[in-house]
């Protein structure tokens, strides 16, 4: 066992734990499986209690009702009864603790109909601690479940909680009762809001802004506290019709106005670059010292921490610091030049002491194939798996990053890939399965049994923007950040692209397109259930498998052990 995986085997029977950001994935396998195999159940204990309690499944055997409406997405049977018919499964608790949680996996076999019987058992222990390297680096990702029928149970579908109209964001009332800003925010908000907080109240803390979407009110009211130790970049960019956050009224203007009034006119400047100011970063100094930064998806914004599916990176590094505090001085004094700068010319790398190879690639460049050439490269050599989660990648058409996952969707390495909207690319892989999913919320004309869902508001919802190579190998590579990895922002944006080579980063961010693509998936499986017309039908494919013995189908685990599959990947690359 090290820290961010534990793995246990018996009898042909095999448990592997990895850690992610305040969850946990459970890979099983089975050699041989038994004809009468229906599943495996999971227990937990979470840190501090004394027992275990069963994780839920999202199907079962039979419903009290038409499987149509019984089946509403959500994990509401005991896993004890209705066993997991997949090998693997993400576990990510209500209430997230610290310390250790420990699981029990045990196959589950129906000798006869209506009768379970536990077989072999596994049992392991996992830290799921929130902070990824303690002192170093730590990593946190948003809720993104505005629009999914948790929400609509938990808070009712509440669409008050951000504003209609972005621009409106600084003067927006925070409301709605409850913690819907902290569930919704996450881990991914505990980041921002503590690094502020801390330089807030910490006089001899100032603080460097680079701000794209800025309409948080609290943000910027914590910005406005820090009065002369905050110097601030934000952007100006505009439309072709004038719309935009160079537009008079927007709440970018409005929040650069308050600042330039609380910090002073020289300390708070405006910039596109040759095309957006799209870093999201913040850089804390002492004196002339910088010695922790915050990067990443997330913009500081309502959508970008309560809505969009996003991620922050914080780096309590000063080396690290320091090479964004340079970055932030050249854009400070010429943005318009930072294209030629050396800082923009060449990736910037940091090694040793122990702590995993980190890389930074920082834009506008000259040649976007600098920074976008070595993803195509750890794309195209994968040996084990890629998974991927791209804002706007409907919207290139070519450049390394494209011309990579065109490739990969024919090659017959495990792949997942995430996108807000679906475009030009493949959804499926030559054997059929799927490779990639979209974001949809459901309406107010949404089926039954489905709850209609709030969209979230105008605006994309999942705003990821990272690639993951062979997280399972030493090997491991994982590229994020604010880079929307297309050509032309590389050449235009302000941006900031981050490499890194380990298994436990590229780990936590694997199972996060996981635990998304899962979500969806899921959705789009249920709502194609639904559609297919017959009551039977439905039920057919809402329901647990039984035994071919007792169902007269083929088992549900035959196709995990079809030779050179996705699903046949898919079990033997989180369980071993």
């Amino acid at each position: 066992m090290n820290d961010f995986e534990n793995h246990d085997s018996r009898n042909g029977f095999s448990l592997k734990l990895w850690r992610g950001e305040r969850m946990c994935l459970l890979g099983f396998d089975v050699a041989a499986p038994e004809p009468d195999l229906v599943g495996f159940a999971v227990e937990c204990r979470e840190p501090g209690d004394p027992g275990f309690h069963a994780l839920r499944n999202r199907l079962a055997f039979s419903y009290d009702a038409p499987a149509a409406a019984a089946v509403t997405g959500a994990r509401k049977f005991e896993s004890t009864t209705s066993p997991f018919q997949k090998f693997r499964w993400v576990h990510f608790p209500f209430e997230p603790k610290p310390g250790a949680y420990t699981y029990r996996a045990t196959k589950m076999h129906m000798p006869q109909d209506g009768r379970l019987v536990r077989g072999e058992s596994l049992e392991l222990p996992i830290s799921l601690d929130p902070v990824t390297y303690d002192g170093f680096l730590d990593v946190g990702f948003t809720r993104n479940f505005a629009s999914s029928q948790a929400y609509a149970e938990r808070f009712e579908n509440a669409a008050d909680i951000i504003p209609t109209n972005a621009d409106d964001g600084l003067d927006f009332v925070k409301t709605t009762p409850g913690d819907v800003y902290e569930w919704l925010g996450f881990e991914a908000r505990d980041l921002i809001f503590g690094f502020l907080q801390e330089a807030a109240d910490d006089p001899t803390i100032s603080l460097d802004v680079f701000a794209y979407d800025l309409n948080e009110p609290d943000i910027v009211a914590l910005l406005e506290r820090l009065g002369p130790r905050l110097r601030a970049i934000v952007d100006d960019s505009v439309s072709e019709t004038g719309l935009g956050h160079g537009a008079p009224d927007s709440a970018e203007s409005r929040a650069f106005e308050r600042l330039r009034a609380s910090a002073g006119s020289e300390r708070v400047i405006r910039t596109h670059f040759q095309g957006l100011q799209h870093h999201k970063v913040l850089i804390a100094r002492r004196g002339d010292h910088p010695f922790k930064v915050l990067a990443g998806s997330t913009n500081f914004s309502f959508r970008g921490i309560y809505v969009q599916a996003n991620n922050v990176l914080v780096f309590s590094a000063p080396e690290v610091a320091a090479i964004y505090g340079q970055v932030f001085e050249a854009a400070f004094s010429n943005p318009q030049g930072f294209k030629n700068d050396p800082l923009a010319a060449s990736w910037q790398l940091f090694a040793g002491n122990g702590r995993p190879p980190l890389h930074f690639a920082f834009s506008p460049h000259r040649s976007p194939d600098l920074s976008l050439n070595p993803v195509r490269g750890a794309i195209d050599q994968a040996t084990s798996s890629v998974f991927y989660a791209i804002a706007f990648l409907n919207q290139i058409r070519s450049g390394p990053t494209k011309q990579a996952l065109d490739r990969l969707m024919t090659r017959p390495i495990f792949s997942y890939g995430i996108v807000d909207k679906e475009g030009s690319l493949e959804v499926r892989k030559p054997d059929g399965s799927i490779g990639l999913v979209d974001f949809a919320f459901l309406s107010k004309n949404a089926p039954e049994p489905f709850k209609s869902e709030w969209s979230g508001g105008k605006g994309i919802n999942v705003h990821h923007k990272f690639v993951v190579t062979d997280f399972n190998l030493p090997t491991a590579k994982l590229f994020t950040g604010s880079s929307n990895l297309a050509p032309s922002g590389e050449k235009g944006n302000g941006d900031h692209l981050i490499l890194i080579e380990d298994c436990k980063v590229a780990t936590s961010y694997a199972i996060e397109a996981l635990r998304v693509f899962d979500h969806l998936h899921f959705r789009s499986n249920l709502q194609g259930a639904l559609a297919a017309g017959t009551p039977g039908q439905q039920t057919a494919a809402l329901t647990l498998r039984k035994p071919t013995a007792i169902s007269g189908q083929p088992a549900w685990f035959e196709k995990f052990y079809v030779p050179d599959s996705q699903l046949k990947h898919d079990r033997e690359l989180f369980s071993r």
